[in-house]
């Protein structure tokens, strides 16, 4: 059985996820914590539940996601992986902060290896295969567990909503055959966890999303 733990974090606000199972290995997606306080609230959690992370995943590499994940370098010793095509937002990580004002930040961390298409990434007795989904980013990915029927989505899909397609790189239609083609055929009971905002289903999109009717 997964569980899944939702941290809230940066000043966007980001959603940064931990999941495990019975194994106590945990995978992080995401990490967006920003301030000190949360990556010490990060801390306590996976110390009080006895955790060991085993992998460090970015559904995409915008600023907010990827801000802790020096953070988790230097304290658990794991490098993040994501899709080779959002490198350039890496590369200018520091550049793409300030211009939306952020001033204080830590230089970003090299990525420890790529990830795509059909690749597995396992941890204890689970794994999540892998969807490239462009038109948030390039490089936008979500982590599918169909033994759980859990998708994490990132800024592709959100509750009722689609990702932003402006941000250099995107494109709505992209996107959105994107989504059509290898999200929407996923089980209706499939939860959705996206990357800001409350969680949903694919059964609740096809109903409710007004962008993929």
């Amino acid at each position: 059985m997964l569980n899944i733990k939702t941290f809230e974090f940066n000043m966007l606000p980001e959603n940064t996820y931990v999941v495990w199972d019975e194994t106590k290995e945990a995978v992080v997606i995401d990490c967006g914590c920003y301030y000190d306080s949360e990556k010490e609230e990060f801390k306590r959690f996976i110390q009080a539940n006895g955790l060991r992370i085993v992998r460090l995943i970015d559904t995409h590499l915008h600023f907010d996601h990827v801000f802790g994940n020096r953070f988790i370098w230097e304290t658990y010793g794991i490098g993040a992986e994501a899709h080779r095509a959002d490198q350039p937002w890496l590369d200018q990580l520091t550049d793409r902060i300030r211009s939306f004002g952020i001033m204080e930040c830590e230089p970003p961390v090299p990525l420890k290896g790529y990830l795509d298409e059909g690749d597995v990434v396992k941890f204890g007795n689970h794994a999540f295969t892998i969807f490239h989904v462009p038109g948030h980013s390039l490089g936008s990915l979500c982590f599918y567990c169909a033994e759980e029927h859990v998708l994490f989505t990132g800024d592709v899909l959100f509750r009722f909503s689609i990702g932003r397609t402006d941000l250099g790189g995107g494109g709505e239609e992209l996107l959105l055959d994107g989504i059509r083609r290898k999200l929407l055929p996923l089980p209706d009971e499939t939860r959705i966890y996206s990357g800001h905002g409350p969680a949903s289903t694919i059964g609740e999109e096809k109903k409710y999303n007004i962008y993929l009717r």
